[in-house]
């Protein structure tokens, strides 16, 4: 079904998993695949944002910075903010009280703090990466910002997806809720095309993203596309199963996400999709192909014509990914 104009839908869950540092000048846990970090100008190294010289175990992140492609940029760079604030301390600013404080200092909420959930692990400190921002929604009134991280503390490296509800305010937006990623465990055995889909080195997967295809929750049709595309494209997925609304945002139809059939792609062999700068014919080239590989949905900066009936769609929310879906 063809997603409304102006509505839709990233990503991330799953503590543990051993990953790469986005844009780190220090060395990261090996064997892992790192995504660069989402951002439209040059990463500065932020202060309150990476781990203090006395604990080298944490690696240096930077701020996140949107691009200048990016719809309501305000709108991400809010959400990304709050995210940062809850997700990130230097020693012996752990605990919900804490980060309350700094939530505090932004203007935003203390009491969103209490719905963190994986963004606020017990620990001492903690270095978060924001990897990419993107919208689950975005109307006249209210959005969904789909925040995905990786995060560090002390002897464990994992990572979550927040979506961040906001509402829009003077002089800026509101951040009134947050749901971070429940991807759930991991199965105890797994088919082929999931093994596959995990150990290929051109599907660049998040941790969400990983741990919803370790759970064993994404539909084969999904799993055999990624390996088809992979074959032509190096791909940086956003969102999977787990981070992304439950409903396509803005109506009360379930989105395919949850349910395990679709993924969105925000990066595609290096240039991301959000950038006026990435190749317009790349991106049609991907579109059409993930048409191709089965997806009976495929939304984009792009209105593609041809396609079986409304194949392809194009709208704000997906100025900054590509959407495949599938029906089953």
């Amino acid at each position: 079904m063809r997603r409304p104009v102006d509505r839709r839908t990233v990503l991330l869950g799953a503590g543990g998993l051993l990953v790469a540092a986005v844009g780190c000048s220090r060395s990261t846990p090996t064997g892992s695949r790192a995504e660069p970090a989402s951002s439209g100008s040059s990463p500065r190294t932020s202060p309150s944002h990476s781990a203090p010289s006395s604990a080298p175990s944490l690696p240096a992140t930077t701020v996140w910075q949107p691009n200048r492609g990016d719809v309501e940029p305000a709108v991400k760079l809010r959400a990304v903010r709050v995210v940062e604030a809850i997700g990130a301390w230097t020693a012996g600013q752990g605990g919900a009280a804490a980060a309350k404080r700094r939530v505090a200092a932004l203007g935003a909420a203390p009491s969103l703090v209490d719905q963190a959930g994986a963004l606020l692990p017990s620990a001492d400190e903690a270095a978060l990466q924001v990897v990419d921002v993107q919208y689950g929604g975005i109307l006249s009134d209210s959005a969904s910002v789909l925040v995905v991280c990786r995060q560090w503390v002390p002897g464990r490296a994992g990572g979550t997806t927040v979506d961040v509800r906001l509402s829009r305010a003077r002089p800026e937006w509101t951040v009134t809720a947050l749901h971070p990623a429940h991807p759930g465990a991991a199965a105890s055995s797994l088919p082929a095309a999931a093994r596959q889909a995990l150990a290929a080195p051109r599907i660049v997967l998040p941790p969400a993203a990983q741990a919803d295809i370790r759970g064993g929750g994404v539909h084969a049709s999904v799993l055999r596309a990624l390996l088809e595309l992979s074959g032509t494209y190096r791909m940086y997925l956003s969102v999977v199963r787990s981070g992304h609304p439950l409903d396509v945002f803005g109506t009360s139809r379930p989105s395919d996400h949850p349910r395990g059939r679709a993924f969105d792609v925000w990066q595609i062999d290096g240039h991301a999709v959000v950038d006026p700068g990435t190749s317009r014919r790349l991106v049609e080239s991907f579109m059409r192909d993930a048409a191709a590989a089965g997806s009976y949905n495929v939304g984009g900066p792009l209105q593609l014509s041809g396609g079986s009936g409304n194949q392809f769609f194009s709208d704000a929310t997906h100025h900054d990914h590509v959407h495949v879906g599938f029906t089953s």
